[in-house]
């Protein structure tokens, strides 16, 4: 017989170079190897060998490395994904761009505003794309509260609140000597900082007051572990909104978001694994969800899918898709919050963010298209 020609699309895949084999590092490179169709994962660097063994012997990935500078400098690499401790993300995202590789990165983007600044500079000078990981902006349903936000349904914000209270034991934290001081603002809050800003698209925090203390493990406290935070930020638009998280919720991993305005309120988030409930003898029950890869399973993936969409499109010179992700200015944004809650915190005082650092909104301010007060 003789075949018949067919045309085969030629769209070549990004190529990621993975720096970090953690935790969230082995997760995004399942979602890089296997759930992302127009990406492939090139390469794989943590300093912990044996871990990049592991996950490259499991993702079938050949090239391998101790030091990150190998996956940055590899020409068949064409973008990074950072996924290695916040210390080193805003040097890792400046030598990427250097090199001219894109680059998606955990937050927070810095340790310091400065920090920061410096790696979006050699961004913007490279031309490369850089997207941050605030995935709660593609869970299904915090994404339709805002489009609900855009449409007019809550009229103008006024009060917001978001929440994270990580899965806990009746044992308390495993290790808090292990924790950094300044994490639960730096890398928990920072991800309740930034879903308050996108829900108040085109306003800017103006003012932080964060009360914190040890309370699930007073014994480390000294150490400099705060296991629970309440923060209140005040906005440009006079919108007030509070953040607060726990690093020990005994029935599960808890994220949840509100904003009430002049013409309503929504919400998103929540505990529960699905919708089904249990009535019985025992009282009504619902299953919860304990992992973070769970959780935001599909919103993990969304992420890098937009991502790797946006390097595809700089790189074939095409129109972006769509919405921008997260960029410089919203993890700017959010880390700004955060370093005024560690202040706060240890003054006691609100702190103006303008002494942190001068912001800018991310996007416009909102229009409501409701018609809506």
């Amino acid at each position: 017989m003789s075949y018949l020609q067919h045309p085969v699309s030629e769209d070549r895949p990004v190529r990621i170079g993975l720096i970090g084999a953690g935790w969230i590092g082995n997760f995004h490179a399942e979602s890089v190897a296997r759930r992302i169709p127009g990406a492939r994962l090139e390469a794989i660097a943590d300093p912990a060998l044996p871990a990049v063994e592991a996950l490259a012997g499991r993702l079938g990935v050949a090239k391998i490395s101790a030091d990150p500078a190998d996956v940055i400098n590899d020409p068949d690499v064409d973008a990074v994904l950072i996924a290695a401790p916040a210390r080193f993300h805003s040097g890792l995202i400046a030598a990427a761009a250097r090199a001219g590789k894109h680059a998606f990165c955990e937050k927070p983007g810095g340790r310091t505003v400065e920090e920061l600044d410096e790696a979006l500079d050699a961004a913007n000078s490279s031309g490369v794309v850089v997207q941050f990981g605030f995935n709660r902006r593609y869970a299904a349903d915090f994404a339709a509260a805002r489009k609900l936000i855009n449409d007019g349904a809550v009229g103008t914000p006024q009060l917001l609140r978001s929440l994270t209270r990580d899965p806990g034991s009746t044992a308390g934290i495993t290790n808090p000597e292990r924790i950094p001081p300044g994490t639960i603002f730096l890398e928990t809050l920072i991800h309740d900082f930034d879903t308050l800003n996108w829900l108040n698209p085109g306003a800017v925090p103006v003012r932080v007051h964060a009360v914190a203390d040890a309370l699930v493990a007073p014994e480390a406290k000294a150490g400099g572990l705060l296991d629970t935070a309440v923060v209140t930020i005040t906005y440009s638009n006079g919108a007030i909104a509070v953040a607060e998280a726990n690093f020990n919720a005994l029935y599960g991993y808890d994220v949840r978001g509100e904003v009430f305005g002049s013409a309503g309120m929504v919400t998103a988030g929540g505990p529960q694994a699905s919708s089904a409930t249990s009535y019985t003898a025992a009282g009504i029950g619902s299953a919860t969800v304990r992992l973070n890869v769970d959780l935001f399973h599909d919103a993990y993936t969304a992420e890098l899918a937009h991502f790797v969409d946006a390097v595809k499109a700089r790189r074939d010179s095409l129109q972006a898709p769509g919405t921008p992700g997260p960029g410089g200015t919203d993890a700017r944004n959010a880390l700004a919050i955060a370093l005024a809650a560690v202040r706060s915190a240890e003054t006691g005082l609100p702190v103006d963010v303008a002494s942190i650092a001068e912001l800018r909104p991310a996007e416009p301010e909102l229009h409501l298209t409701g018609g809506k007060a």
